[in-house]
């Protein structure tokens, strides 16, 4: 799986704890639903907001459910 980061994504991943895997995990088994041309995966206490462009998950920001 090839994970690619916006600048904002990595920030807020590194303050909120959130590690590599958690968020393959959260691609890779999270409920996941269409919001605009982005796609949203929420799986344990994390949401992924994402796209996908071809072989590549480009992650838009990663938060913390609540």
């Amino acid at each position: 799986m090839k994970i690619q980061f916006s600048k904002h994504a990595l920030e807020q991943a590194r303050e909120r704890g959130i590690n590599i895997k958690e968020i393959e995990r959260a691609i890779q088994r999270g409920a996941k639903h269409l919001q605009e041309n982005k796609i949203v995966s929420d799986f344990g206490h994390i949401r992924i907001v994402y796209r996908k462009i071809e072989n590549i998950y480009f992650i838009i920001t990663v938060m913390v459910k609540k």
